[in-house]
């Protein structure tokens, strides 16, 4: 087992049915970042402080996958979950050349103002499937696989079983919470619509689908009987003491430990969290091709008029791949995906140590 500094000791919040199903002493559960903001370092550090970190790993390959599992083991003794997107119906990877070119038209002053490549077709379909993905993270057995915008398929209910993984899946809605807890998993994340990042609906559109949290939280609670973990729009101690008063048994918080310099984001992200201009949030398919809610910044704007007329994930994806890194490589906070939930000017704690321990301080003052 690697040595590890001592964590931070926050006072005592009760570890409620969630921290003791999945054997964490803090009922905090990091959020998974995709596409390159989540760290082992964060993700450790957030698992010795007492909670429960997480990795987003949906844009990993399997050999990635076994890799990332081995290096958070090396990095905590405790607890960790790993997180997957679950395929949504319809979306591919392949256009016709003609459709494909056009849309690469769209954003050629982005190239050319960044001086990178655009994306070829073949780099396009260059991406991992989800049964490898999930093949090779029930081989490596993380203590936690959580799930976003789907069911957990059959054979990862009856694998995690036998093999003593928690399955975590992501609900937006009442029914798909009930439709979640049916299918077999361990604890439902309610995920409402103040949450930063891609938007995991499933059952109807994202626009039939926009539940704030502290609505959703406490239907989901009266309608399922696993623990519910409540996420979106929780970003101080405050948030923690309503969603638990609410029928919560622990909750997710991502755009706090976002900001903490543990975390994948860029400088120019990290900048814009826990400021004024982090108050105002808008969902986008600019960036991906699915709805995700961030920062408004000069792209956004910029291609407002274009946002039904971008291609789908994972097309769009790839097409802003090289513009997304060349910005946040340069400091260009105007060209970088801000992912950010609509409690963003509250993230100010510096690392996650300091951030959970405030998050418990503050929910334990806020519960009196």
């Amino acid at each position: 087992m690697p040595a590890h500094p001592a964590p931070l000791a926050p006072p005592a919040l009760p570890p409620g049915r969630f921290g003791e199903l999945v054997g964490i002493p803090l009922p905090v559960v990091q959020g998974p970042f995709g596409g390159g903001l989540s760290s082992v370092e964060l993700a450790a550090a957030v698992s010795e402080g007492g909670g429960l970190g997480s990795y987003g790993a949906h844009v990993h390959t399997p050999e990635e996958i076994t890799a990332l599992v081995a290096g958070l083991r090396a990095a905590t003794g405790r607890p960790f979950a790993v997180n997957l997107w679950v395929p949504q119906e319809g979306e591919r990877a392949e256009l016709p050349a003609s459709e494909l070119a056009g849309h690469v038209e769209r954003l050629r002053p982005y190239y050319e103002e960044l001086g990178v490549r655009p994306p070829s077709a073949e780099d396009v379909r260059a991406r991992p499937g989800f049964d490898a993905q999930l093949d090779a993270l029930i081989a490596a057995a993380p203590p936690v696989i959580s799930l976003v915008m789907g069911l957990p398929p059959r054979r990862l209910v009856t694998e995690a079983r036998r093999r003593g993984i928690v399955v975590l899946g992501t609900a937006t809605t009442v029914e798909e919470a009930v439709a979640l807890e049916e299918a077999g998993v361990d604890a439902v994340v309610a995920s409402g619509s103040d949450a930063g990042g891609h938007r995991g609906a499933f059952l109807r559109p994202v626009r039939e689908s926009l539940v704030g949290t502290f609505s959703l939280v406490p239907q989901v609670a009266d309608a399922v009987t696993v623990p519910v973990v409540a996420a979106g729009g929780i970003a101080d101690g405050r948030g923690v003491a309503a969603a638990l008063a609410l029928g919560a048994d622990a909750v997710q918080v991502g755009t706090g430990f976002l900001a903490a310099r543990e975390s994948g984001a860029s400088e120019a992200h990290r900048r814009v969290l826990g400021t004024p201009q982090a108050r105002t949030t808008v969902l986008t398919r600019l960036f991906s091709g699915r709805p995700a809610r961030g920062v408004p910044n000069g792209f956004v704007r910029e291609m407002a008029a274009h946002e039904e007329l971008v291609p789908p994930y994972p097309v769009q994806n790839a097409l802003m791949g090289p513009i997304r890194r060349a910005a946040a490589e340069r400091g260009r906070p105007e060209y970088v995906n801000l992912w950010a939930g609509q409690a963003a000017a509250l993230a100010r704690e510096p690392s996650a140590a300091a951030y959970l321990s405030a998050l418990v301080e503050g929910a334990v003052r806020a519960a009196g």
